[in-house]
């Protein structure tokens, strides 16, 4: 079927526009233009760029610059796209012009469009949705916007609830004893609360360095426009701008203290994705763990069986694999690796405005996302749901050698060394060798190498 256009015009003359597009001049240039990838801005930071417009019409209304009809039917129209319609009009692709412009004119375009339809009257673009903004701190302003929200509404809870359940299933284990290890080799016991419980912190350290750098993404360049001269903004815009947007979002947000600052550098966001990158390592730890700990059924350690949820083989009949600690590791790589692309990104902050912000949007809204999901996925399909084979714990703890480690303070090293080296060559229990190669008794030995006792520390006494 053939496409109907419409024509519209901008600064650089006449272009084709879809009949239906919302969008008009400038958004068909930018589809025209950059044809780079099936990636488009995500949905998450063109919500953000309707709440800006939202508090901007809002904030020139209440100072006087814009009719309060005008700014209404503004305001109206960015709530739709805030709430998720029209998203199919937002075309442009992630590689795109570096500051953004292209999805900055794209908001401006719709709105001005919804808006007009509204008020049966012309809504301008640049001179009514775009008044007291530029580009320039709109998409930076954008970005700190969605990543706060993001990481407010999804991300945070995630982690907490990742960190909830280890705390419940370390309370369900706190009696389990298992070998541990260094190396990949056999180490002193520890029990599955002591082990899930390192776990734990690690996803609570996380999330404190993610709480921490999110203060900063909260302080927005909005006011600074085109170079952070303020140009074109009411000296108040700033001020009241932030005031409307946390009202409107239910988040604290404040005006930058240096425009030059949060307009020339992505500094804060850098910083937040090194810490979603910490969050990151966490969860890959945490999933590659349960993969060694879920191995065998048989030829692996079998520690714990992980929660079957799909067949694991299209050849080998009743394999069932550790699909979800591999896919939060895998998404954990992502992250790690978008978190490269933003530092690149964020360094290229030349003079005054940083020319890769849209790539540094797809990239840190993605991490959010995948932790996020990662998180939620491991405490519900994977911490929540295994169980422990103890009949393989108890029979590695038995035969474990490195327990003699107990009885250094009684035997010494030396003496230690060889009653391992002893009972692993002959695959025997180290209490059977320790009571015959020392003269202390085996009910003092089985007190001594009790594993329990052994995952709390101390000297043998």
């Amino acid at each position: 079927m053939t496409q109907e256009f419409r024509i519209e015009k901008d600064s650089m003359g006449e272009v084709k526009v879809p009949k239906n597009a919302l969008y008009q001049a400038q958004t068909q240039r930018a589809v025209d233009n950059f044809a780079f990838s099936s990636h488009t801005m995500p949905s998450r930071f063109i919500q953000a760029l309707a709440y800006v417009k939202q508090a901007a019409a809002a904030t020139n209304a209440q100072l006087g610059h814009l009719e309060g009809d005008i700014a209404s039917a503004i305001i109206d129209a960015s709530q739709e796209i805030i709430d998720g319609q029209h998203l199919e009009h937002f075309p442009i692709d992630v590689y795109q012009t570096g500051s953004g412009t292209s999805s900055n004119m794209n908001a401006n375009e719709v709105i001005a469009t919804l808006a007009t339809l509204q008020l049966g009257g012309n809504v301008n673009p640049n001179d009514h949705v775009n008044m007291g903004q530029s580009s320039n701190d709109v998409v930076p302003t954008a970005i700190q916007v969605s990543v706060a929200l993001a990481i407010e509404h999804n991300l945070l809870p995630a982690l907490a609830h990742l960190s909830a359940s280890l705390g419940t299933k370390q309370k369900e284990l706190s009696e389990v004893v298992k070998t541990g290890r260094t190396h990949l080799m056999d180490a002193m016991p520890v029990t599955f609360a002591q082990e899930l419980g390192g776990w734990q912190y690690q996803i609570e350290h996380a999330k404190q360095g993610i709480e921490s750098s999110l203060k900063f993404v909260k302080a927005l360049a909005q006011g600074g426009t085109a170079v952070g001269t303020g140009i074109n903004a009411d000296p108040r815009f700033a001020g009241k701008f932030s005031d409307s947007l946390s009202q409107a979002t239910k988040v604290p947000f404040t005006s930058s203290e240096n425009f030059f600052f949060s307009l020339s550098s992505q500094d804060a966001i850098v910083a937040l994705s090194g810490q979603l990158k910490t969050a990151a390592v966490a969860i890959m730890k945490i999933s590659n763990d349960l993969r060694w700990m879920n191995s065998g059924p048989l030829a692996g350690l079998g520690e714990i069986e992980l929660q079957a949820l799909q067949p694991g083989s299209s050849i080998m009949p009743g394999k069932v694999n550790p699909v979800i600690p591999e896919a939060a590791a895998m998404a954990a790589a992502q992250v790690i690796g978008n978190d490269t692309t933003i530092t690149v990104a964020g360094q290229s902050g030349n003079f005054q405005l940083n020319v890769m912000l849209p790539v540094i949007a797809h990239n840190v809204l993605e991490s959010i996302e995948l932790l996020a999901n990662s998180s939620t996925a491991l405490a519900d399909k994977a911490i929540a749901t295994f169980t422990v084979r103890q009949d393989n714990l108890d029979l590695a703890l038995s035969k474990n050698p490195i327990l003699v480690t107990a009885l250094n303070p009684v035997i010494g090293y030396l003496k230690a060394a060889d009653i391992a080296k002893k009972a692993y060559k002959e695959g025997r229990p180290i209490l059977d060798v320790a009571e015959q190669e020392t003269d202390i008794s085996r009910e003092e030995l089985a007190r001594l190498l009790d594993p329990k006792k052994l995952t709390e520390g101390g000297i043998a006494d």
